[in-house]
């Protein structure tokens, strides 16, 4: 780890860490800007759309299930397994993800330690009730009958668990990653672009506030002139330990 970077997180008393898609593509996950991001092989499902059309909504479970889903074959790399050793070794840590394809779970942050601002891949919801579904047997009934899920308790629409394009932010993770951000003293982002709002602007607020900010990305961002500390990185290599 670079020694200042480690010393800041040292002496930090309440930290939050904040992980974009740049954390996952050393696991095999496109982020959404690169060449192979989403955005340029893939024009987005909006969340008007999803609901509006039972075509789109085919499609969607289409792309959902096809053999291009790559995050269920993902494992957690290096830069997930740093960023649960700081939040497990310092107790005050939080984590405040916008991915969701569930690998910091997966490398052992706890479900306590952790807010998802935009939702988790691993599972569907529904969209009236909230009911929780497990994607296997969904994936089972669509590919075998074209099935299109619907709740078993309120006949809602079921959909993977994240926010869409066109979806509003879930309040009570945006309330809680607020909060958060408002009472550290040191605010790292990790592998994003800091350009999609409002999630990017946490950073700039915990800078407002007289937090430490530092920035780890391998590309530069809009806020890196107000960073205490800027690492143009692959994350792997800026956490080889």
């Amino acid at each position: 780890m670079h020694e200042e970077l480690h010393k800041y997180i040292e002496e930090a008393k309440k930290i939050v860490i904040f992980t974009g898609a740049g954390i996952s593509t050393e696991s095999g996950i496109p982020d959404f800007r690169g060449p192979q991001g989403v955005w340029n092989t893939n024009s987005p499902i909006y969340f008007q759309d999803f609901i509006a059309s039972e075509e789109v909504r085919r499609e969607s479970w289409e792309r959902k299930f096809s053999d291009q889903d790559i995050i269920k074959k993902a494992k957690p790399n290096v830069g997930h397994l740093a960023v649960t050793k700081i939040i497990n070794t310092h107790q005050s840590a939080y984590l405040i993800t916008q991915n969701v394809d569930n690998l910091h779970q997966d490398a052992g942050v706890p479900e306590d330690k952790i807010t998802e601002i935009h939702g988790n891949a691993s599972y569907a919801s529904c969209l009236d009730c909230e009911a929780r579904y497990e994607l296997a047997p969904i994936k089972q009934a669509f590919l075998a009958d074209g099935i299109i899920p619907y709740c078993d308790s309120c006949e809602g629409m079921v959909k993977t668990a994240t926010i869409s394009f066109g979806q509003p932010m879930p309040e009570e993770e945006m309330q809680i990653a607020q909060s958060k951000t408002v009472e550290c003293d040191l605010f790292i982002a990790i592998g994003t672009s800091l350009q999609v709002y409002p999630a990017a602007g946490f950073p700039k607020l915990a800078k407002e506030l007289s937090a430490k900010l530092i920035i780890i990305n391998n590309q530069p961002t809009g806020l890196d002139p107000i960073a205490d500390l800027v690492i143009h990185e692959q994350i792997g290599n800026v956490f080889p330990d």
